[in-house]
């Protein structure tokens, strides 16, 4: 056989191959558009449902959460999930196409991949229901510490903030299947040192305040709104009373008394 029967016969087996994959190729083609327009359609309703379900009113929450000074998220919740929703589809695509062109490491590794995502998704609803929570946690921190007059109260929320978002973290992680180990050990140390010098800054700095909670609340459970009282030679109507002062109405005018002061004197109530 020469050179040229041999070049005819490789051309003629390459024909014959190329035949013969003819119509798992064409097969492969249609299902790829066919799935791009049913994708196109199911992430185009999915859009318009999630938009009429109100959902980017979570959005707009995560992106009220301050993480640090100024610094704010900026995520559309629905365009995400719609996207998140898209790449799925073409995983699948690419799935069952590995599969109908025997492509077996894609198609056992893309599977893989889609097994593992249940836990990917678990970790990131941690993260967002935990983000959520801390976020709670820190405002109604900051809103006793302001109740309270405490100073340094935005601060030590920030750090609570922070600690907890560490924590959640690290739980996300670990369902992630992400080794934490390190993590957990180095974080563990630190926080021990926080925690310690943060106990012993407040147990000096928060007697005053403390005070203050507790005169409050004897005060709002001695006295009520509508009451005349005496002390101190102050004769009138409790007209409010708030975390740190009362209001009474007396015959000249309003006295706005320190509850400090209340407490600790002695009161006539008058029936």
């Amino acid at each position: 056989m020469n050179f040229l029967d041999q070049i005819k016969e490789s051309l003629e087996k390459i024909w014959l191959d190329i035949a013969a994959s003819a119509p798992k190729i064409l097969g492969v083609l249609a299902l790829i558009i066919i799935f791009l327009i049913v994708t196109k359609i199911i992430t185009s309703i999915l859009k318009k449902v999630l938009t009429k379900a109100n959902v980017n009113k979570l959005g707009d929450k995560l992106n009220e959460i301050e993480l640090s000074e100024g610094k704010t998220l900026n995520v559309n919740l629905v365009n995400i999930l719609v996207k998140t929703v898209k790449w799925l589809l073409y995983i699948v695509l690419i799935t069952i196409v590995a599969d109908i062109l025997q492509l077996t490491m894609v198609s056992e590794g893309l599977k893989s991949f889609m097994g593992y995502l249940p836990k990917l998704f678990t970790a990131l609803v941690i993260i967002t229901l935990g983000l959520l929570f801390a976020t709670f946690v820190k405002k109604s921190l900051q809103n006793l510490f302001e109740s309270i007059d405490l100073s340094g109260g935005k601060l030590i929320s920030q750090l609570v903030f922070i600690i907890l978002m560490v924590l959640i973290s690290i739980t996300a992680l670990n369902q992630a299947e992400i080794n934490t180990e390190i993590i957990t050990s180095n974080i563990k140390m630190i926080l021990a040192a926080f925690l310690l010098a943060f106990a012993l800054a407040f147990g000096f700095g928060a007697r005053k305040a403390v005070e203050k909670i507790l005169n409050t609340f004897y005060a709002r459970k001695l006295y009520e709104i509508g009451q005349v009282i005496e002390f101190n030679d102050i004769r009138g109507e409790v007209e409010a009373i708030n975390s740190i002062s009362v209001t009474i109405k007396t015959k000249t005018g309003k006295v706005i008394v320190p509850i400090k002061d209340i407490v600790e004197s002695q009161v006539s109530i008058q029936d």
